[in-house]
């Protein structure tokens, strides 16, 4: 068992010992002025070379690191708009260096380009900013935009509006994200490299039932339905079409030739232009989601032209990143795979050949940040250095030589010139709330530093926070935790204990960043009296496909039993009150919280869960069948971890909350858990918050933070 402790207190460098203990009110939780937030934004480097630019409060900087010089001012950028007749701004927008005398901004649906040597400002493009025009997609070559309206998709360009579709079903959708935003999907466009082309997506959800949502605020309730595909049910069709706008054409690609198999429930995912706009690239994913195909259709009629290569698991294929190509090579492109167990790039070529793999071992490829100039190098994220960290490499391409960039600890975001030889390093830490610095790549020195942020709680009396591993419930794999303790521990003094729980796949909550990745909220509880406790399960993020996927078919067996080793520790510790222990989390840690109250109630004295999954046959299908396969293939694993048939073993206190317009986990899950409770004779308490969604968002937060505060100090302190 390995264990790191980091006292945030020594942070507070000169501060007083009175002012330390200063204590947090819950009220400042929403304030956001206790965040370690640094002046300066829009960070970046100006076309290849190494000058900086950035804006802080009213002005734009620009010059060489570390010796940058005032450019701009938010009066200078006024005047320029009143001289175009256009409203003044409050403040500097988001700006980009076009080049080093011109800058361009976006504001009330223009593009604008300002001068710094004339101070002139031009229009580059405007874009419809209706309330109802929403998924603004602009291309960067001629500033052609691409948005919706309703379900129907149009493009702005050369001041004018063009309805790509003019549908009046309102169960067929155009230019939106589709399969419930799995598969790394996040849009519904996407154009070419050169705009002359714009890829969208149609969905026909018409086959897929209606889930009723009811709206409160009307004088006489009303019902709005939306679509809600449930594990095992009918999910909607997607097909991805094509806009020419040179001919103002559209065609549709052939992606479901195969007449033997029904292919229109297939997931259409990670489309991917080829650098010369003349073939699209889809990710199809069949519905069991454990065969992946690379296809690649001619965008001249829309016809299937080859498959590149195949991918296929027993468990699940989840590809979410579409095709990097090589800038020099442009029949040669990278793509992510986690077929050797752990997410990797693979270098191929376009006839589907597999030239090399480039990155290799027992770690997690999390992300890919461009290539150096000469292309001979490219950069990317890796956890290699820590399992709770991120660092930057630069690997080449031909030797697979890995150089790390970032050897300082904690969570890097870099940017890199285009030239690939100076890059912003940005990180946080545990023990570091957050540093900038602009370092030479090249010769691997620091030309200065941006800006160091000092402790934002320095006045206040701050908790211990531990990070260290233990062992899995298989006795090999390690676990990481985040332990934090109240401030001024009373030697020999026992204290109520909380396990905060997410558990679920794609989520990674012990960070070596500020705080270890946790939030005011876990400091307020720790100053209040209550040490807080987190581990990453098997079936979290970023460890490698085995320890993601090992709960395949049977979500929260697994996972609960590498929380019980959690417990085990918490409960070695002496100052841990082994009477006194809650559990709480949200979604899919809502379901783990109602599992470890229902299976350990021995343990758990209170619970906490938002939001929770109780059936998994109630939830989507894209996520629920990757995880859990249907109902109908797997009835063992959704009845062995459906919580309603459970509810009989409920003892002691459990808070239950729900939003009412919930539109992931649906309403249904905790109504019937409650149901479920009554007809078991169980007492539980239960709250609802109206108009709110998956999560408990704006200043009503404040309120969901008092509840489960309020409710810990009756029962659990």
């Amino acid at each position: 068992m390995k264990r790191y402790i980091f006292l945030a207190l020594t942070l507070a460098i000169s501060v007083s010992v009175f002012a330390q203990n200063k204590m947090l009110s819950s009220k400042q939780l929403m304030t956001g002025t206790l965040y370690p937030r640094p002046t300066i934004r829009g960070l970046q480097f100006v076309g290849s070379t190494n000058q900086t630019a950035y804006v802080q409060d009213t002005v734009v900087y620009y010059g060489q690191p570390g010796k940058v010089k005032p450019i701009l001012t938010l009066s200078q950028l006024n005047k320029a708009m009143s001289a175009a007749s256009m409203d003044n701004l409050t403040y500097v927008p988001s700006i980009e260096f076009v080049n080093a005398k011109e800058v361009r901004f976006s504001t009330a649906g223009k593009i604008l380009q300002y001068n710094l040597t004339k101070k002139t400002l031009a229009c580059m493009a405007n874009y419809p900013t209706d309330e109802d025009a929403c998924n603004h997609d602009v291309e960067q070559s001629g500033f052609k935009t691409a948005y919706t309206m309703g379900n129907n998709l149009f493009v702005f360009n050369a001041g004018k509006s063009i309805a790509i579709t003019n549908e009046s079903d309102q169960d067929i959708v155009y230019g939106q994200s589709v399969h419930r935003n799995e598969f790394g999907i996040n849009k519904g466009t996407f154009w070419s490299p050169q705009g002359n082309l714009l890829a969208f997506y149609r969905m026909d959800q018409s086959m897929v039932t209606d889930y009723p949502m009811v709206n409160t605020t009307a004088r006489i309730a009303r019902e709005q339905p939306f679509k809600y595909p449930m594990a095992g049910m009918k999910s909607h069709e997607v097909t991805v079409g094509i806009y020419n706008v040179a001919k103002d054409s559209v065609l549709y690609l052939d992606s479901r030739r195969d007449e033997s198999i029904d292919e229109r429930e297939n997931y259409l995912t990670n489309l991917s232009w080829s650098p010369l706009e003349d073939y699209l690239y889809i990710a199809k994913i069949n519905r069991e989601q454990n065969h992946m195909w690379l296809e690649r259709y001619n965008v001249t009629d829309g016809e299937f032209d080859t498959i590149l290569f195949e991918e296929a698991n027993s468990r699940y294929i989840e590809p979410c990143d579409p095709m990097i190509f090589v800038p020099s090579h442009p029949d040669q492109f990278l793509w992510f795979s986690l077929r050797d167990g752990y997410k990797h790039l693979y270098l191929y070529n376009t006839d589907g050949q597999l030239l090399k793999q480039v990155t290799k071992g027992s770690y997690e490829v999390e992300g890919f940040i461009g290539f150096d100039a000469k292309v001979e190098n490219i950069f990317i994220y890796a956890n290699k250095e820590s399992a709770t960290g991120r660092a930057a490499y630069k690997v080449n391409l031909a030797t697979g030589q890995m150089t790390l960039l970032t050897p300082a600890k904690g969570t890097h975001t870099v940017i890199i010139n285009p030239a690939g030889t100076t890059m912003i390093d940005i990180y946080n830490s545990v023990e570091n709330p957050g540093t900038a610095k602009v370092i030479d790549i090249v010769k691997g020195k620091e030309l200065t530093t941006l800006y160091q942020l000092s402790n934002p709680l320095a006045d206040y009396a701050m908790p211990g926070i531990e990070m260290g591993s233990i062992k899995a419930a298989d006795g090999k794999t390690d676990l990481y935790y985040r332990l934090i303790t109240p401030p001024h521990m009373e030697p020999g003094k026992k204290y109520p204990t909380l396990v905060y729980v997410y558990g679920g796949p794609h989520s990674q909550l012990v960070t070596d960043t500020w705080l270890g990745g946790g939030n005011l909220y876990f400091t307020f509880l720790a100053q209040q009296g209550y040490v807080v406790f987190t581990v990453d399960n098997r079936g979290t993020d970023n460890r490698g496909f085995e320890f993601e996927s090992c709960t395949h078919r049977q979500l929260g067996t697994i996972e609960m039993a590498d929380q019980m080793e959690g417990v085990k520790f918490l409960q070695s510790l002496p100052f841990v009150d082994k009477d006194r222990m809650g559990v709480e989390g949200w979604s899919f840690g809502g379901f783990m919280t109602i599992s470890l109250k229902l299976a350990h109630p021995e343990i758990f004295k209170v619970g906490c869960a938002g939001g929770p999954v109780i059936d998994w046959k109630w939830y989507e299908i894209m996520y629920g069948e990757r995880y859990m396969d249907t109902p109908q293939e797997n009835p063992e694993g959704y009845a062995k971890n459906c919580l309603t048939s459970k509810a009989k073993d409920l003892q002691g206190r459990l808070l239950v909350i729900h939003g009412a317009e919930d539109n992931t986990v649906v309403w249904q899950h905790s109504i019937e858990f409650i149901d479920a409770c009554i007809k078991a004779g169980k007492q539980v308490d239960y709250f609802v918050y109206p108009h709110h969604e998956h999560n408990v968002r704006g200043y009503d937060r404040l309120h969901l933070y008092e509840k489960m505060f309020d409710y810990y100090e009756t029962y659990l302190k």
